[in-house]
């Protein structure tokens, strides 16, 4: 115990961040069966059950914010998620390291930037006068309305995603890579296996834990979709396609003062998002794999 103090030193920081700012604040959870009065604090307020809850489940509104919700989370997982393991598989490829290296720095960087930057470079190209709609003008194509149109708010959220988080997954998958065993690949070699046939049966079997294990992590943020990325992109116009569970909660909670309606809402994201991470690790382990714990 006295020989490995330093390294429970720093894990104090990390425990102290997930204690103040992850568990303490779940007390708060208690306003989501009360009718919440700010002046007279959590003690004092009303007490009405599961009322909220019921209400949840009434109000259109939120239904459609659901659904909205797990379109975009659908879209992420399935579209967004293979796109690293892809672009880790291509990296593996390259021979040229210097050529590797600088493409790896290149799909890496946009995760260092935040969704602010992000959005404004997006809102630069895609707005009515910006590059993508001179281009398609260059075309005798009438102008595109991205940013406004309700159909295009999800493939666009989508596209954004990859082009920023997909270099952090591809990172991940590289490391796991570079554990295979060569010899592996030298024996499929002399067997005459082709380049496919040795990423299906020798790559893709060697990531499979990794991949397994991010899908399940995935699968515990079905329904948080990024509020400050949403919130960035909403407008008017693309109110109805684009809301979901986090920028809903706001506009309840902060704008409207629904503070204990909201909180119902965000416990709700929070329990399933807990039952899927429970259910995901159970059938990961029954299919053979190790799961999360």
């Amino acid at each position: 115990m006295k020989r490995e103090r330093f390294i429970y030193l720093l894990l104090l920081p990390g425990l102290l961040y997930f204690i103040i700012y992850r568990y303490l604040p779940m007390a708060g959870l208690i306003i989501s069966f009360q009718d919440y009065n700010p002046f007279v604090g959590i003690w004092k307020s009303d007490w009405v059950g599961f009322k909220h809850f019921a209400r949840m489940f009434e109000d259109g509104e939120v239904i459609q914010v659901l659904i909205n919700t797990l379109q975009i989370s659908v879209l992420q997982i399935f579209v967004a998620f293979p796109v690293s393991i892809i672009l880790a598989l291509m990296l593996n490829a390259l021979r040229n390291e210097t050529y590797k290296k600088l493409i790896q720095s290149m799909v890496y960087l946009p995760h260092f930037l935040s969704w602010v930057v992000v959005v404004g470079i997006f809102v630069v190209f895609m707005r009515g006068e910006g590059l993508i709609n001179s281009i398609l003008a260059q075309f005798g194509i009438s102008q595109i309305p991205f940013l406004t149109e309700p159909a295009l708010f999800k493939p666009i959220i989508v596209l954004q995603t990859i082009w920023k988080e997909s270099g952090w997954g591809t990172i991940i998958f590289l490391a796991a890579l570079s554990g295979v065993n060569p010899a592996l690949y030298e024996a499929a070699v002399i067997d005459g296996a082709s380049r496919f046939r040795q990423l299906w049966h020798v790559t893709l079997p060697a990531i499979r834990g990794v991949i397994v294990t991010l899908f399940i992590l995935r699968l515990g943020s079905v329904l948080d979709t990024g509020f400050e990325h949403i919130f960035l992109m909403l407008n008017p116009f693309n109110m109805d396609s684009g809301n979901v569970l986090d920028t809903y909660v706001y506009y309840k909670g902060i704008q409207q003062g629904n503070i204990s309606f909201a909180t119902s809402v965000g416990m709700f994201k929070g329990i399933i998002g807990l039952i899927l991470v429970v259910s995901a690790d159970k059938l990961a382990k029954r299919l053979g794999e190790d799961g999360l714990y």
